[in-house]
C-alpha cells in the first residue's frame, strides 16, 4: 500500500514545491570544491553533449559527525569516479553529485535539504545521523524527492513516509545484537548506557540496548548528557561506581574519543561498546596505546572485498584533501563503503525507473536491488528499509591503532 500512496503523495507535492523554487548554484554545486576536494561533474563534464541527471548528497562535513559524513561522502565520490554516467531509457546521462553540508544540525538540515530541492536534484543519499535526516525530511517529502539513507539507523527514519528509503541495518536491531554480544562475550550483568540529550540516534539505541539487555536478565544505569558537553569524567566515574561490566555509548566520534580517554585515565576496567558512529579511525587513533577495550557493531570489515579495498585506498591516497577528509590514513571505514553501494543503488534505480522524474525513481526504487561490497541491497514492502540480519563486531587493537575483526553476529 505504501508504494502506490507514493505515487500520489509525490504527483500532489512536486508541482507544488518547485513551483516556487528558482534553480540556483549552491557553494558545493558547479565547479566550486566541496568539502571533499572534489568538483561536482557541472565542471567536469563541460564539454559533454550527454543529459544530466543529478544525485543530491546531504551530509555533514562539520559539526559532530562531520569526522563520519565527510567519509560517508568520500564512498560515493569514489563510486561516482569509477561511474560517472548512467544509461536512462537507453541514453546516456552524466551524473552530477551535488554536495551540502547539513552541519550535523538538526535545525540546519531543512535548509540544507531545500538547497538540494532547488538544485533539481533526482534522488538524494543521505544522511550521516539520524536526527539530521529525519529533521531534513519533510523537506524532501513536500518536493516529492526520494532520499536513501546510507547510516541512519534510527526506525523513524522511515517510519510513517513513502520517501525515505535505506541500505542499512536498523537500531532495534544493532541494540540487541550488542546487548546479546555484551552477555554472551562478557557475561555482563550490569551496564552502562550513556547517550547525548536529544539525540534521535544515541537516545534510540540505548533504548533498544537497554531493552533488549533487560531481557535476558541484565540491570542498566542509563544517563544522557547536554549538548556542548566535553568533559565525560563524572559519567565515567558514575560508571565505575554503579559496578558496570559494560559501557555503552553510541555517540559521536568527537564525544567517544573523549570518553575513551576518561576511561583509561580513571582506570576503568569494563570495555567500551559502540555501535556504527564509532566506526573510525578516529577512534582506533583515540584508543591507540591506551589500556581501554572497544568493541563496535558496524556494516563493513576492511577485506571483505579486496578489489574495493585496493580502489578506494588508491583514490584516497591520490588526493591530499581526500587523505585528510579521511582523517590522515587510507584505513576504510565502513561508512565509506555504505556510501559506495548507496551510489549504485541510486543508479539501479535511475535505471529502472528509465527516467529522471523523482516521482518515477520513487516508485522505482521498491523493487530496486544491488549487489554491493556490504551484501546484497533490497527494501522492504513496508517502510523501505533495507533487508538485512547480520552486524560486523570489531575491536580496536590499541596496540597498531586499527580494526580487528572479531565476529559476525545476529539475533537468537
Amino acid at each position: 500500500m505504501k508504494k502506490y500512496l507514493a505515487l500520489l503523495l509525490a504527483c500532489l507535492m512536486l508541482f507544488a514545491a518547485f513551483a516556487g523554487c528558482s534553480p540556483k548554484e549552491d557553494s558545493d554545486s558547479a565547479d566550486t570544491a566541496d568539502q571533499s576536494g572534489e568538483t561536482t561533474d557541472a565542471s567536469s563534464n563541460s564539454g559533454s553533449a550527454n543529459k544530466v541527471v543529478k544525485i543530491g548528497v546531504f551530509e555533514p562535513a562539520s559539526g559532530d559527525n562531520g569526522a563520519g559524513g565527510k567519509q560517508e561522502t568520500l564512498g560515493v565520490q569514489y563510486a561516482h569516479s569509477l561511474a560517472p554516467t548512467v544509461e536512462i531509457a537507453g541514453e546516456t546521462y552524466d551524473v552530477e553529485l551535488v554536495i551540502v553540508d547539513n552541519e550535523s544540525s538538526n535545525d540546519k538540515g531543512p535548509t540544507a535539504a531545500a538547497s538540494l530541492v532547488s538544485q533539481g536534484v533526482s534522488i538524494v543519499l543521505g544522511s550521516y545521523g539520524s536526527g539530521v535526516s529525519i529533521a531534513g525530511s519533510p523537506v524532501f517529502e513536500e518536493a516529492g524527492i526520494p532520499v536513501v539513507g546510507i547510516t541512519c539507523t534510527n526506525p523513524a527514519v522511515t517510519e510513517d513516509n513513502t520517501h525515505y528509503f535505506r541500505i542499512c541495518f536498523l537500531d532495534p536491531f544493532q541494540g540487541t545484537v550488542l546487548a546479546n554480544f555484551a552477555a554472551e562475550n562478557f557475561e555482563a550483568q550490569k551496564a552502562y548506557c550513556l547517550a547525548k540529550l536529544g539525540d534521535d540516534y544515541s537516545v534510540g539505541l540505548c533504548h533498544y540496548f537497554k531493552e533488549a539487555f533487560e531481557a535476558l536478565g541484565g540491570e542498566v544505569q542509563y544517563e544522557t548528557f547536554p549538548d556542548g558537553t566535553s568533559d565525560y569524567a563524572s559519567y565515567v566515574a558514575n560508571a565505575k561506581n554503579f559496578g558496570a561490566d559494560v559501557f555503552f555509548a553510541p555517540v559521536s566520534t568527537e564525544a567517544a574519543a573523549l570518553i575513551i580517554d576518561q576511561t583509561a585515565a580513571q582506570g576503568g576496567e569494563f570495555p567500551l561498546l559502540a555501535g556504527d558512529t564509532w566506526d573510525s579511525n578516529v577512534i582506533t587513533e583515540a584508543a591507540k596505546g591506551k589500556t581501554v577495550a572497544v568493541f563496535v557493531t558496524t556494516f563493513y570489515q576492511e577485506g571483505g572485498n579486496p578489489e574495493f579495498d585496493a580502489g578506494i585506498k588508491e583514490w584516497i591516497n591520490a588526493d591530499s584533501t581526500r587523505l585528510a577528509n579521511n582523517n590522515g590514513n587510507d584505513m576504510i571505514a565502513a561508512v565509506s563503503a555504505m556510501g559506495y553501494d548507496s551510489y549504485f543503488t541510486a543508479l539501479e534505480a535511475l535505471k529502472l525507473a528509465g527516467s529522471t522524474d523523482p516521482k518515477a525513481v520513487n516508485e522505482a526504487l521498491w523493487a530496486t536491488t544491488f549487489s554491493g561490497v556490504s551484501g546484497d541491497i533490497a527494501f522492504d514492502d513496508v517502510n523501505g528499509d533495507a533487508i538485512r540480519d547480520v552486524a560486523y563486531v570489531k575491536e580496536a587493537d590499541t596496540e597498531v591503532g586499527e580494526w580487528k575483526f572479531i565476529a559476525v553476529q545476529g539475533i537468537k
